[in-house]
């Protein structure tokens, strides 16, 4: 399947293809209607699953670029922020919460910032992917909002909610501790 996509699109084609879809997204969960929900819902796990397959496909391809490290967590950032801020504008998500997720995102950015301007990296780590794993589903959920199949979405969707910001704060704690670990070695040597 790998060297099917590689004919035809790249990793970081990948990678801009869900930056567009988000308008596309967006538009559709304003119209409010199940259909239109679900359609977005849809196009949203496509483009979720973009985030799995550009990384998959530049891995094995052994096309890994700058650019592409740089614009596959900022896509994932705008994508999940940009919903949920459209959750909270239409009351089926709570502002606190997404406030802590948007402010962890900053903060973690300012750090690699800082890091990267002495020449420091510090790469993600496995607890980032599990946080935006758990952003996905919660936001998938929240999207489709209404009962669907017996499922009561909407409070599955703020339950996972509740889990997502508990990880992006757990995950940002190991970053502040790699950071705090990374500065403190370059101060002493």
């Amino acid at each position: 399947m790998i060297h099917f996509f590689q004919k035809w699109i790249t990793a970081n084609q990948l990678t801009v293809l869900r930056v567009i879809l988000i308008p596309v997204i967006y538009f559709l969960v304003v119209l409010d209607t199940r259909s239109m929900l679900l359609i977005g819902w849809f196009l949203f796990t496509f483009a979720c699953f973009t985030d799995y397959w550009d990384g998959v496909l530049a891995r094995h391809t052994d096309t890994s670029t700058d650019l592409g490290k740089l614009l596959d967590p900022i896509a994932d950032k705008i994508l999940i922020a940009a919903l949920l801020i459209l959750l909270v504008s239409m009351g089926r998500a709570p502002a606190y919460l997404v406030a802590v997720i948007i402010g962890r995102e900053f903060a973690i950015s300012g750090l690699r910032s800082i890091c990267a301007s002495k020449g420091i990296v510090i790469p993600a780590s496995s607890g980032g992917k599990v946080k935006t794993i758990s952003q996905m589903f919660a936001v998938g959920f929240l999207i489709i909002h209404y009962n669907t199949l017996g499922i009561p979405c909407h409070d599955v969707g703020i339950v996972l909610l509740w889990v997502a910001t508990l990880i992006t704060l757990w995950s940002g704690g190991i970053y502040f501790l790699a950071f705090r670990k990374i500065t403190l070695s370059t101060s002493n040597t």
